[in-house]
């Protein structure tokens, strides 16, 4: 995970941290972010990193949450869908989802928390929780508890002050412990520290806090399955662990050596030393660029070009890095599992109809599907968690029950539903209320009879049948 948070990360000092400290020495050789700059303290660094696995993450998470998934709760129970709806609304819940599902793509997985705090917000908080800051316990692949934990303010090199959360069936219980970096240390009350004073008065004897309920207060959701690296770990795999490390390594590279194409052709003049202005006694010597007259210089004539200038400027190899880069990024996207037009890599400029558009999207959707298999029962299981802690922490008066959470297809262009729609109106095989509602998902029945009859009057389609209001001939 740590080598994954870097290069989510982007953060070049981070990469050099890795790559340098904990990587093999045989590996750091052939790294771009594993050697070691030869450079002088004083100069910069040039080595450049292409930000291709923040975007690889964040297009997971886009292909998943960019619409906010259905979540219903059964029919039957308006009360409860009511408040969920409030509760993922006030919560801002599509927004924690959208980062939860970027953080999963890069580090294999994601936790889901529930929580409250009375002194902030009268109502439970979902959160979701790093999974390089837990230790998570599983039994037949379910999750049955998960301690998490984090550093706490005043902590230093020798002194780290830690607060352990542990999520169990029926509680959560808190912990402070004083250690250092690389030792837990011992365990100090709540009250010792400020950033866990509040939670003093609110534990028993034991340091556990009821959740009143006989579930877990917190779910585990795996970016994709199986771990390759450890098959038998019910921990997911992050999208990076193909692994494509080396494919990024060279995109750095790629780029690294282009910039460097550049700095390296920049226009340069070579000038003999009789063209130097001298700036006296040590201030060395420089040439005046803008200078328009020079006296003759006093050199033998038979020195051919003694006193010319010499123009120094080499060649940049474009297409070859362009070509390098692109070859690199377009089999990243695909070891990862997404279409390369998910990153605006184009296969060649000919226009292409709307099916062949969907079918080079093939390989994302089928990421997207396999994905969302995770991410609802997950979700499914937080948020029925959430709607417990809710009626029993605040008495909400809701019948909890768990919801269903159902993940909609690709996103269709408007020509797609305009062609699709055509085809079946052709056909005859449709109704106007169902084209409507094909049209417009969003709307509810109401709106889609208004509609449905605001067309049949403007086509004449609903109008009766003249016919009828005639006897018919002996």
């Amino acid at each position: 995970m740590r080598v994954d948070d870097a290069w989510y990360s982007g953060d070049r000092r981070r990469l050099a941290k890795v790559y340098s400290h904990h990587a093999p020495a045989s590996e750091r050789r052939r790294r771009v972010w594993g050697r070691k700059p030869t450079h002088r303290a004083d100069r910069r660094d040039y080595r450049l990193h292409v930000p291709l696995p923040g975007d690889i993450a964040a297009t997971s998470a886009a292909l998943l949450f960019a619409d906010m998934p259905k979540i219903r709760v059964a029919d039957d129970n308006k009360a409860a869908q009511d408040r969920l709806e409030s509760l993922l609304d006030a919560g801002s819940v599509h927004q924690t989802l959208l980062g939860a599902a970027e953080q999963a793509a890069a580090l294999s997985g994601i936790f889901l928390r529930v929580t409250w705090d009375r002194d902030v917000i009268d109502r439970p908080l979902l959160s979701a929780m790093q999974p390089d800051q837990a230790v998570p316990e599983f039994r037949y692949g379910m999750l049955r508890a998960v301690t998490f934990w984090r550093e706490l303010s005043g902590s230093t090199e020798s002194v780290v002050w830690r607060h352990l959360e542990r999520h169990e069936p029926g509680r959560i219980l808190h912990a402070l412990y004083m250690g250092t970096r690389d030792n837990l240390g011992r365990a100090i009350p709540l009250a010792e520290h400020p950033d866990t004073i509040d939670l003093a008065p609110t534990v028993d004897k034991d340091g556990a806090t009821p959740t009143l309920i006989r579930g877990l207060t917190a779910a585990y959701v795996p970016n994709m399955t199986p771990n390759r690296m450890h098959r038998t770990s019910p921990v997911g795999r992050s999208d990076y662990a193909a692994p494509i490390y080396d494919m990024f390594d060279s995109l750095d590279a790629t780029w690294t050596s282009w910039m460097r194409d550049l700095r390296l052709a920049r226009a340069r003049l070579i000038v003999p030393d009789g063209y130097l202005r001298n700036n006296g006694p040590g201030e060395g010597a420089d040439f005046d660029e803008e200078r328009e007259l020079w006296q003759r210089l006093k050199i033998p004539p038979n020195e051919q070009g003694g006193n010319a200038l010499t123009l120094a400027q080499f060649a940049i190899r474009v297409e070859e890095h362009r070509a390098t880069a692109e070859s690199i990024t377009r089999q990243a996207a695909q070891a990862a599992g997404y279409s390369p037009q998910s990153f605006g890599l184009e296969t060649d400029g000919a226009a292409v109809t709307a099916t062949e558009v969907d079918s080079r999207d093939e390989r994302s959707d089928v990421t997207r599907k396999a994905k969302a298999g995770h991410w609802r029962h997950g979700l499914g299981d937080i948020l029925y968690a959430l709607l417990q802690v809710d009626a029993v922490q605040f008495g909400s008066g809701v019948k909890a029950e768990r919801p269903r959470v159902e993940f909609g297809g690709a996103t269709e262009s408007e020509q797609q539903r305009a062609t699709t729609l055509d085809l079946l109106a052709r056909a005859g095989a449709v109704s106007t209320a169902t084209k409507v509602k094909y049209l417009h998902p969003e709307w509810d029945d109401t709106a889609v009879k208004a509609e449905v009859a605001a067309i049949l009057a403007e086509t004449g389609a609903g109008a009766p049948d003249p016919g009828g209001s005639y006897p018919l001939a002996a």
